[in-house]
């Protein structure tokens, strides 16, 4: 195979990938909210109930300062609105990633970035650290979760201007937030309700710049991912299976699940297609592979 050969399979690989990301995923996410602020207040409002908030400013994979020695931490979307409020917005698809220490972490990190050593504790801005969580993690059906510190003895709130939210990603209720979620698992923007979402997933997908732009963090993932094995001694091909495995192992759960329902012979296939994530030409090849009677 040529290296123009292999550079093409490569790039044919991604566009795969690429097909099948969706919001939820929280590199793809990353990337739809990257310079998009009507997007991210878009979301944010929805998700605090908030309909007339303005956002200022966003910023994806924002690195925060750290006191010396203390873990670094790289947030997914970092946000400001023009009262000078803070907001994390965090993509955890695992449930050890939203455990809830990691959600005070994340909100001490916010009160780290956000006091210079002038400034007086009442100078902190309130806070929002937003967990949406592709499983509900606390198993109650409900569409969100405020975590607030109250005084236990008065029942009143603590009032600290510190707000962790975990959204369920599983919830599908007739609400803005129901539909959000729905959004957040399609991979077709086709499939999506919300216009903004659709434009900006149709843009990464469909659009010679976004495809480009996306395809190009996939690959900067794997190199990544790489270099890390080589500093740990592991093998590199281990180390770009971990890096693009991700959306490999998903396809290959997706796939699974199609075609069981295929082989109901009773469903159809769009509605597979929404219960999967998969495009529906996709189900359609799976559909074309069933073994005939």
């Amino acid at each position: 195979m040529t290296d123009v050969e292999r550079r093409e399979r490569k790039h044919q690989e991604h566009l795969r990938r690429l097909k099948l990301l969706r919001p939820i995923d929280d590199d793809f996410m990353r990337c739809l909210f990257k310079d998009d602020i009507p997007l991210v207040q878009l979301v944010l409002r929805i998700l605090t109930g908030k309909p007339d908030l303005i956002i200022t400013d966003c910023q994806t994979q924002k690195d925060m300062k750290r006191l010396l020695g203390a873990r670094s931490l790289c947030l997914d979307a970092y946000g400001t609105d023009s009262l000078g409020k803070k907001y994390d917005i965090e993509i955890q698809r695992a449930d050890k990633g939203a455990d809830p220490h990691r959600a005070r972490y994340h909100a001490s990190v916010l009160d780290i970035e956000n006091l210079d050593a002038s400034r007086q504790f009442r100078d902190l801005p309130e806070t929002f650290t937003i967990f949406i969580t592709e499983k509900d993690f606390f198993a109650r059906g409900e569409p969100f979760y405020p975590i607030e510190r109250i005084n236990l003895v008065t029942g009143e709130p603590f009032n600290d201007g510190e707000h962790i939210l975990y959204v369920n990603g599983e919830y599908r209720g007739p609400s803005d937030i129901g539909r959000l979620m729905h959004d957040f698992n399609c991979a077709d923007a086709g499939d999506m309700n919300f216009k903004l979402m659709a434009d900006r997933t149709r843009y990464l997908k469909e659009h010679p710049k976004g495809v480009s732009e996306v395809c190009r963090l996939i690959e900067e993932l794997v190199v990544e991912e790489r270099q890390e094995a080589r500093a740990e001694g592991r093998a590199e091909g281990r180390a770009e299976g971990r890096a693009e495995g991700r959306a490999e192992g998903r396809l290959d759960t997706m796939q699974s699940t199609a075609r069981r329902m295929l082989a109901l012979g009773t469903l159809p296939l769009k509605t597979i297609a929404e219960c999967t994530g998969l495009p529906l030409e996709e189900v359609e090849r799976l559909q074309s592979e069933q073994p005939q009677e």
